[in-house]
């Protein structure tokens, strides 16, 4: 047995199949099935045609280069009869006919070997090996000539481990760098090491997306005209490139010579240096809240496995998934994650449209993450892996997924490996404390009051400290009432006085309404980013305006039908959303009552808004919506009572039950408070 020409390995002829496109071979035989495929072939042109060039292969074997396998219009090809040009084999037809591919490499010394393919040879020879004609008689040299061929092994220390590794002359020509060094190497032929983020056919080549530890680079491999190069090479897979690095279109490109998949030692010392060199890149440093606030310091520590979380799916090339409530607190919030996200993928992926492949965010109706939405998500996620190769995606919950009513959605993204990151204001269910990845919310002993948008935007600040200056009023906007001073201030440091943070709240509440499933980020943006932060846009302020208008008359109506219900001395206002709101029109039933019960929290110790099969409960008492669910359904057994919304206040019911159901949630309530009232 004899060693590869190019890296020594024990192989049966003289170069491995790894190998094989680096060499180029000249042809000693007379009949067109004596050729190999895929081997890269000198050869003269022997003539133009309408369809392609003929290339003479030898002496008397002729093959065709069709025009749609060059890299340049065929009109524009400066070769005449007899130039030399370097080809690949693809096919030679039963008829005798031979299919040429042109070779990106045109000169011998962009080949690392030349060897004779002789048919009557025992072996490929060595072109020094051979002199002229009797070359083809003599066959093979013997074992002692072959070894004084080879080149001479060398031996080097990895300068991150003790283990010496053997490579050849050829190898240590071929210099082994970093994605983010390539931009020096462009017409250089160079050595990548890293894993396959995705892997997609296109109608010419493969198209490796490879990432290390610096970055992603797009890598392609031709093996014919929409036949998967590499096809034992798929995602996940550890490979070590070789091959040119070219620009094309203004991004950076490898044309792929040669790939292998590392195993065992080689992977494991790829993985754990790609692993550790992004853990090190992704954790922030430390950064300053955007104010004093004792909720937001407490959970600094998660704040930054937050945007640990993020920044490493960034580098990762992993797509980013914010779920957020559609209400302002959820918009403002994950839009300020957003805005520290997109500059980052923006810096790491040069797609024109890396900023919409990698990051989306995606509003839910309620604020429950449920199946109905996980399945939605698993099934895009799914299909995107399978059709194009994509990454499962980071999924980043803001203002909701913090209760047990999400915990169902939430398992079925862990059965898939997805990650799980959960930023939520209220007290996080113990349940859901264990099943995520990185938590950042309250625990159920803080009393201090925040918001998801106050600490999202803490989180926006560790992810990307260059957009700081972005969220300084973001903060302000999510507080509907008494917002702490510390925001207030902050919001006046970057020009939003009271008014212009009211304005904006309104208009992306107004906003979150319409198409709620929706992230409609460039309406957002507008909003929220306005350039002139001294006086909200005018776009700002006619929504604003539409806002007020529809509240007030919604208002109006609600208020010339509440009811008073007086349960043990206590009053419960109640109003009948069912017959008296606009179902399908601004404002929804939830900011409704929010604002009625912001006007008359002094006459109640409640309000309860009550559907057709749901109600709301707004109150500032502390209470416990799945207590108050077990409590009332002792009095109405066949209501089916059932808490699905109890991070904000909802309770589902049978329609047929809604007398009984309202009644029993009445009692229910004036039993709470009567309890906890002072003796």
């Amino acid at each position: 047995m004899a060693t590869c020409i190019i890296c020594g390995s024990s192989v049966d002829g003289r170069v491995c199949d790894l190998h094989e496109e680096d060499v180029v071979f000249e042809f000693r035989g007379t009949q067109p099935d004596e050729l190999t495929s895929r081997r890269y072939y000198r050869g003269t042109v022997d003539g133009y045609a309408e369809f392609g060039i003929f290339v003479d292969i030898g002496d008397s074997v002729t093959g065709l280069l069709h025009k749609s396998e060059l890299n340049k219009r065929l009109d524009s090809m400066d070769l005449g009869p007899g130039d030399t040009v370097f080809v690949q084999v693809q096919n030679v037809r039963d008829n005798g006919n031979i299919d040429l591919g042109w070779s990106i490499r045109q000169d011998d010394s962009q080949f690392r070997g030349t060897l004779i393919d002789d048919p009557d040879a025992d072996t490929d020879l060595l072109a020094e090996e051979v002199d002229g004609d009797e070359a083809a008689d003599e066959g093979a040299k013997d074992e002692t000539e072959e070894e004084a061929s080879e080149p001479e092994p060398v031996e080097t220390v990895s300068e991150t481990s003790e283990e010496s590794t053997t490579e050849t002359p050829d190898q240590l020509d071929t210099p082994g760098v970093t994605i983010d060094e390539l931009d020096e190497y462009v017409g250089d032929r160079v050595r990548i090491e890293g894993e396959i983020a995705t892997a997609r056919q296109t109608s010419g080549p493969t198209i490796f997306e490879i990432r290390d530890e610096t970055g992603t680079v797009d890598c392609a491999a031709f093996e014919e005209a929409g036949v998967r190069a590499y096809p034992d090479a798929g995602e996940t897979d550890v490979v070590r490139i070789e091959g040119e690095v070219e620009r094309r279109r203004g991004e950076l490109q490898v044309e792929t010579e040669a790939l292998v998949v590392l195993k065992d030692e080689e992977r494991e010392e790829v993985t754990g240096r790609m692993r550790d060199a992004l853990v090190e890149r992704a954790r922030p440093g430390d950064v300053e809240p955007l104010a004093e606030d004792s909720a937001v310091e407490a959970v600094l520590g998660e704040v930054k496995d937050a945007a640990t979380a993020v920044r490493r799916a960034v580098l990762e090339g992993r797509p980013v998934v914010v779920r957020h409530a559609a209400t302002v607190d959820g918009y403002v919030a994950g839009a300020a994650i957003e805005r520290a996200a997109l500059p980052l993928i923006r810096e790491e992926h040069a797609g024109s449209d890396a900023e919409y492949h990698y990051f989306d965010r995606r509003p839910l109706e309620d604020a429950v993450y449920s199946m109905d939405d996980a399945t939605n998500d698993v099934t895009t996620m799914l299909s995107n892996n399978e059709r194009h190769g994509e990454q499962f995606p980071l999924f980043v919950f803001v203002a909701t997924g913090g209760t047990a009513e999400s915990l169902d959605g939430l398992d079925l993204l862990d059965v898939y490996g997805a990650r799980r990151v959960v930023v939520d204001e209220r007290a996080i269910d113990d349940e859901v404390a264990e099943a995520v990845d990185v938590l950042v919310g309250p625990d159920s002993h803080d009393s201090s009051a925040t918001t998801a948008t106050a600490l999202g935007a803490t989180v926006a600040a560790h992810i990307n400290g260059d957009i700081r200056a972005d969220l300084g009023h973001l903060p302000a906007v999510s507080y509907w009432e008494e917002t702490p001073e510390q925001y207030v201030d902050l919001a006046a440091d970057a020009g939003y006085d009271a008014e212009d943070t009211q304005t904006l709240r309104e208009a992306i509440a107004l906003e979150a309404f319409y198409q709620s499933y929706e992230d409609k980020r460039e309406l957002v943006i507008d909003l929220l980013f306005s350039d002139d932060a001294s006086d909200p846009a005018e776009l700002a302020t006619h929504i604003s305006e539409q806002y007020r208008t529809r509240m007030e008359d919604e208002l109006d109506t609600a208020e010339a039908n509440l009811e008073r219900r007086e349960r043990d001395g206590e009053t419960v206002l109640v109003l009948d959303t069912d017959a008296y709101t606009h179902r399908f029109e601004f404002p929804p039933t939830q900011l409704l009552l929010d604002e009625l019960f912001r006007r008359h929290r002094e006459d109640c110790i409640a309000l309860v808004g009550v559907d057709e099969d749901e109600a709301y409960i707004r109150t500032d008492q502390a209470l416990d919506i799945r207590d108050l669910v077990t409590t009332a359904q002792e009095s109405a057994p066949q209501a089916a009572l059932d808490a699905r919304g109890a991070r904000e206040g909802r309770v589902e019911f049978l329609r047929g039950e809604r007398e009984n159901a309202q009644d029993a949630l009445l009692d229910a309530l004036a039993g709470v408070f009567s309890a906890s009232a002072p003796a």
